[in-house]
């Protein structure tokens, strides 16, 4: 699909064999399912690949609101609407855990400044900028 690293070395193409119609659905409060139909490269309708649905919703932060993207397990539009509260839980936690897991590596990096930066220091060191001769 679109990250294949080996379609973006030379001009972007669809591959034919693995086009989808994209459907969407919501209520207007919880969130979005949306469903991938695998089709043709005529448009229609292809039974031999799986139909994917994958839901989004909104994670309310102080930073504004962060969207909340998760698959779900699903056989049939009605089965997705059923799954969808508990595939958001899951996106939601997974969502979580991962802006946790960046806290922690921004906040145990060790900023090193370049050599020759700091001004020298100790008793005859000085560092501020008048010099005598």
């Amino acid at each position: 699909m679109a990250t294949d690293p080996a379609g973006r070395a030379g001009e972007p193409t669809l591959d034919p064999a693995a086009l989808y119609r994209e459907e969407i659905y919501t209520d207007r409060k919880a969130g979005t399912l949306r469903v991938l139909v695998p089709v043709t490269r005529d448009g229609a309708p292809d039974p031999a690949r799986p139909t994917v649905y994958s839901g989004e919703a909104q994670l309310l932060t102080n930073m504004g609101p962060m969207p909340i993207s998760f698959d779900i397990d699903a056989t049939n539009l009605s089965d997705a609407v059923a799954k969808y509260a508990e595939a958001a839980k899951v996106g939601v936690e997974r969502a979580l855990r991962e802006l946790m897991e960046l806290r922690r590596q921004a906040s145990s990096s060790i900023v090193i400044p370049p050599s020759g930066a700091l001004p020298p220091t100790g008793p005859l060191g000085g560092g501020g900028k008048i010099q005598m001769p």
